[in-house]
């Protein structure tokens, strides 16, 4: 008799991050964690190639290289090695925060080749500062978490309503009634089949809206598939193909500081997936996803991308999903890798519809949010100095999303720190926690002071 290779019972018992579904499912959930993010990995090659004045060919290889690394460091990261990997459920993809200053190397003169060059010493840089960047956990209780967590979400909140108005703001259709009519309709789609007794149809509820969204998409005429079999099927990354990194002092350490809010964020959504996932995260864990994180930004290059770091959309997946699993994520750097040589199922996913992404967005990244607000639950508001903890980081977090011109006119390092609500409701909570909760002066000032907010006095 054959033995099945799954077991169960044993299965049960292991944390939730390290139990194997099995193929089918890990195909399944896999592709709906490529779904969600395969609009925010491809952007950044997008614009970066835009700037560069590259052709719409050598943009493609740009997008290639982008699916093929952030699958690359995926599965580095989930399934890892010795000291490498957080072992969670975290996708990786080419980060946002360094867009805006690989831009400015490539406008100021030095090209994609300075801009490369750049990317692999701050990466090694923040790889020898990993040892020190992880022992900050300590300075991470629910108080900072709770605040970092839900600033991701509500962070990400402005990506999803671009996406419901198109995703374009240049296009004629930009903020059309019939795009934001396509998102709710995606959105409801999302909240029909979370409501469905399947536990495995709840489960794929973002999967099912994409998919039967693009479907009414085109239907509808919203979508069109002419283009998918336009181009090569197969390509693989060549290296250095636009050239040999070039090395310069001001490029580098524009970079190295972008490195380490890069490095903030990623150890905020280590933290929140841990949060999620119901595991425990610790200094040693930190340190292996930057590890992770800085060893695939460094090799990024030599196929043609850009710095890696852990993509927050994702978190939301696996909190709506309840799927915790670290090897259905790391399927989905297969799939990444696969789209990466095989630009025509590239082409494909990148027919979806914005507003169908926009839709499934909104859900997705309010639940992040909302994870964030349950950790700030446990927090004891009895003592005045979390509730002032909270109160000023959430509110310094919004400065960059409420108003993207804030921190214009300040120093060039200045806007790279705190351009990201994250980063900015992270450091903020994180000096505000050190301030009242480990400076002796004031914990003994705030235990004189402390009151019951229910006392009557």
């Amino acid at each position: 008799m054959q033995q099945n290779n799954t077991h169960p019972e044993r299965d049960a018992q292991l944390p939730a991050e390290h139990q194997y579904l099995g193929m089918k499912k890990n195909m399944l959930y896999g592709l709906q964690h490529v779904l969600t993010m395969y609009g925010g990995i491809i952007a950044p090659p997008l614009i970066i190639g835009a700037a560069a004045g590259l052709e719409a060919s050598e943009t493609g290889l740009l997008v290639a290289a982008a699916l093929f690394v952030g699958g690359l460091a995926t599965i580095i990261q989930t399934i890892g090695f010795k000291h490498v990997g957080a072992q969670l459920p975290i996708v990786q993809g080419v980060s946002f925060a360094g867009v805006a200053t690989i831009l400015a190397i490539v406008s100021t003169g030095g090209g994609l080749a300075s801009a490369f060059g750049a990317v692999i010493v701050a990466s090694l840089v923040g790889l020898l500062l990993t040892p020190f960047f992880a022992k900050i956990i300590r300075f991470f209780p629910p108080v900072v978490t709770g605040c970092v967590i839900t600033m991701i979400g509500i962070s990400l909140l402005p990506v999803a309503i671009r996406w419901m108005m198109g995703g374009n703001p240049k296009a004629e259709n930009w903020g059309d009634p019939a795009n934001v009519g396509l998102a709710v309709m995606t959105l409801a789609i999302v909240i029909i089949f979370s409501m469905l007794r399947s536990q495995m149809l709840r489960r794929l509820a973002i999967l099912a809206a994409i998919v039967i969204g693009t479907g009414l998409a085109y239907v509808a005429g919203f979508t069109d598939f002419s283009t998918v079999s336009a181009g090569a099927v197969v390509a693989f990354p060549s290296f250095f193909h636009f050239g040999v990194p070039v090395f310069e002092f001001s490029a580098i350490l524009s970079m190295t500081i972008v490195t380490l809010v890069i490095m903030t964020e990623t150890t905020a959504d280590i933290i929140a997936i841990g949060e999620i996932v119901g595991s425990q995260v610790d200094a040693k864990r930190i340190g292996n996803g930057l590890r992770a994180d800085m060893l695939s930004s460094a090799i990024s290059p030599v196929f043609g991308s850009f710095m890696q770091t852990a993509f927050a959309q994702n978190v939301g997946l696996v909190a709506i999903t309840g799927i915790k699993s670290r090897f259905v994520v790391a399927t989905a750097g297969g799939i990444l890798i696969i789209l990466g040589l095989l630009p025509v199922m590239g082409r494909l996913v990148a027919s979806i519809p914005m507003p169908v992404l926009g839709g499934a967005g909104i859900v997705l990244f309010g639940t992040v949010a909302a994870s964030g607000i349950r950790t700030l639950a446990k927090v004891d508001y009895n003592d005045h100095k979390n509730l002032l903890i909270v109160a000023t980081s959430l509110a310094i977090g919004m400065i960059p999303i409420v108003n993207q011109e804030f921190y214009a006119q300040f120093p060039t390092w200045v806007k790279t720190l705190l351009h990201s609500g994250i980063s900015s409701a992270c450091m903020t909570a994180i000096l505000l926690n050190i301030l009242f909760n480990h400076l002796p002066f004031t914990k003994k000032t705030v235990q004189v002071a402390r009151l019951p907010l229910n006392s009557g006095h």
